[in-house]
């Protein structure tokens, strides 16, 4: 076996593991840090949205001999706007330009082949309204907010009220942190962001639903028993599907990073570099909140219930009993059960 296969079996089986739900605060604590900048930078330089949401036109030119600062010159001294020029991977030139017309556009279009020295008809050329961008992102708000109803409902009925609330946070989470680095890096909003941010949702809430999973199957008639309280439960279930979750979200970016740096950087590929740019952000940002965010809210939320606080009172009062008398504290077998390690912080040794 794998070292980092042996390291998932002995996370699985309890015998090693690391406190998550203990340190929570501290994960709280760099999340809401993270959110807060996301929040500042989304209101002081707000969002660079595409030419699909403003309008305006891009021309895609045939190779050239003319460097991308030289076109960006003549774009913007043709056209009056501001323009973004990108080289492509076959020698041509993708330059974007916001709020142009139609006969605007033509006389551009005109203007950057002699510029450039290209033949005018070799010149493509796609013109945006801002109204189509105005209704993709009413449809995108639209499909974001049923995906939230009909996930909330889901959990609901699947596990319960808590972990439902716990996933919403995570997601909303995710999206933050996503959005914010778009606002404080620059990068262009475009369709495939849009995209990309709907599709990071589904990877998030896959790892959260793992966890939740093995939550909901080791809390079971967790009150017939003295010997875990429902935290140290909850860790188990984090540290038994960490190699799962770190594994599935290496080989979810490992294709995503291709697109984004290869596709993107050496071939140009505009949508699949906006789509692949959020991905990216995305189910790194996904993977960090299933295992630091969900549960341990899920902990917060459930230990307010008077039988979690009774059993965790009831649990540490037979420690304390255990150590008074001088006996190890060791884990053994329920009926049916597996045997266990000891709980986090205390003697490691098994029976």
């Amino acid at each position: 076996m794998s070292k980092l296969g042996d390291l998932g079996a002995k996370l699985y089986r309890g015998e090693v593991g690391y406190d998550f739900v203990g340190k929570r605060f501290l994960w709280y604590g760099v999340s809401i840090l993270i959110t807060i900048t996301a929040i500042v930078a989304l209101a002081v330089q707000g969002l660079n949205m595409g030419i699909e949401f403003k309008g305006g036109a891009v021309f895609t030119t045939p190779k050239t001999a003319v460097s991308v600062a030289k076109a960006t010159e003549e774009a913007e001294k043709a056209s009056g706007h501001d323009a973004i020029v990108q080289e492509l991977g076959t020698g041509g030139l993708r330059i974007q330009i916001s709020g142009l017309d139609t006969n605007a556009a033509a006389d551009v279009k005109k203007a950057l082949a002699t510029d450039l020295k290209v033949n005018e008809a070799d010149i493509n050329a796609d013109l945006v309204g801002p109204s189509w961008g105005e209704q993709i992102a009413n449809k995108a708000w639209t499909g974001l907010a049923i995906f939230m109803v009909l996930v909330v409902i889901y959990l609901a009925i699947a596990f319960e009220w808590r972990m439902a609330v716990a996933a919403l946070i995570a997601l909303i989470h995710d999206l933050t942190i996503t959005v914010g680095i778009y606002a404080l890096v620059g990068f262009e909003v475009t369709p495939g962001t849009v995209i990309g941010l709907l599709t990071i949702l589904g990877y998030s809430l896959y790892d959260t639903v793992v966890v939740f999973d093995g939550l909901k199957e080791g809390s079971k008639d967790i009150t017939k028993q003295t010997r875990w309280t429902y935290s140290e439960i909850a860790n188990r279930s984090i540290n038994g599907t960490l190699v799962r979750s770190i594994n599935t979200t290496v080989v979810a970016l490992l294709p995503v990073g291709a697109l984004l740096f290869i596709g993107g950087g050496f071939l140009g590929a505009g949508m699949l570099n906006d789509i692949s740019l959020s991905l990216f952000v995305g189910l790194a940002a996904g993977a960090y909140s299933s295992i630091f965010i969900a549960t341990p809210l899920v902990v917060d939320l459930k230990e307010r219930e008077p039988a979690m606080k009774a059993l965790k009172k009831r649990v540490l009062a037979k420690r304390a009993s255990a150590t008074a008398k001088g006996e190890s504290e060791q884990e053994g077998t329920d009926s049916g059960d597996e045997p266990q390690v000891v709980a986090q912080g205390r003697s490691g040794r098994r029976r």
